[in-house]
Order: structure tokens, then C-alpha cells, then sequence
């Protein structure tokens, strides 16, 4: 059980480093620090590594049974699933400058969903590790 909070907090942050890196390319292109094809090229290469992160997420809460964060997960996964289906998840280059501050609250929101699911792994992990020790420590009193 502890290991599929582990494994669910790993990909959390690495979830989380995709989408600030994100942003971080979108902030990068507003105060003209990079151009629009290098910074579009740049979030578009993260894109599908991140939906398939998000992805791989749903699917382990689906299988180890833990529904809540299932249940917290699907929304976010629904909508990359509809970006990706209207071929509207890739960054336009001639289209950046009008769509950046769009954008920038599409990974915004992304941001604080990934912190609470973090935070509620975290928390998740924590109480798990807290249970197997308080199981050992009654099976070595008895």
C-alpha cells in the first residue's frame, strides 16, 4: 500500500516540474526572453509525456482501489482527453501572443490541482506508513 502512494508521489512531481516548466516557457515568452517558436517547441514537446503522465496516474488509483483520488484525478484527465481529441493541445506559433494568457491559466489551474493531489498523496502516504507501523508494533507486543 505504501508503495503506490511512493509511486503516486513521484509521479505527481514529475507532474508537477512538466507543468511549471511550462509555465516557466509561457513567462519566458511574455518578457521576450524567447522567441514564439522556440518557447511553442518547447511546451509542445512536454505535452503528451504530461497527459500520459496524468494518464498513468488515474490508472494507478483506478487499479490499487483508492477511489477518491481516482475520483480527483478524472476531471483533469477528461479535460487533456478533449484538448487532445479537437487537436487543441498543442501551442500555435503564430497564435501564442493571443493565446498565452489562456494558456498560462490552463497550467495554472493544472498547478493547484497537482498540489492538492500532492498534498492529499502525501497525507495518504503518511497515514499508510503510520498504519504498518502501528500493525508491527502490535504483532511484536503480542
Amino acid at each position: 500500500m505504501v508503495y503506490v502512494w511512493l509511486a503516486a508521489f513521484f509521479l505527481l512531481v514529475f507532474l508537477l516540474v512538466l507543468v511549471i516548466y511550462q509555465l516557466m516557457s509561457l513567462a519566458d515568452l511574455e518578457f521576450d526572453c524567447i522567441n514564439p517558436y522556440d518557447s511553442a517547441s518547447q511546451i509542445n514537446k512536454v505535452i503528451v509525456p504530461e497527459f500520459v503522465l496524468q494518464g498513468s496516474l488515474c490508472l494507478l488509483f483506478l487499479l490499487s482501489g483508492h477511489w477518491l483520488m481516482f475520483l480527483f484525478c478524472v476531471p483533469n484527465l477528461y479535460y487533456n482527453f478533449r484538448l487532445y481529441q479537437r487537436r487543441q493541445h498543442l501551442i500555435d506559433v503564430t497564435e501564442v501572443f493571443n493565446q498565452i494568457n489562456r494558456e498560462k491559466k490552463r497550467r495554472l489551474f493544472k498547478v493547484v490541482s497537482v498540489v492538492g493531489l500532492l498534498l492529499m498523496s502525501l497525507f495518504w502516504m503518511l497515514w499508510s506508513v503510520l498504519e504498518v507501523d502501528e500493525q508491527l508494533v502490535t504483532v511484536r507486543s503480542s
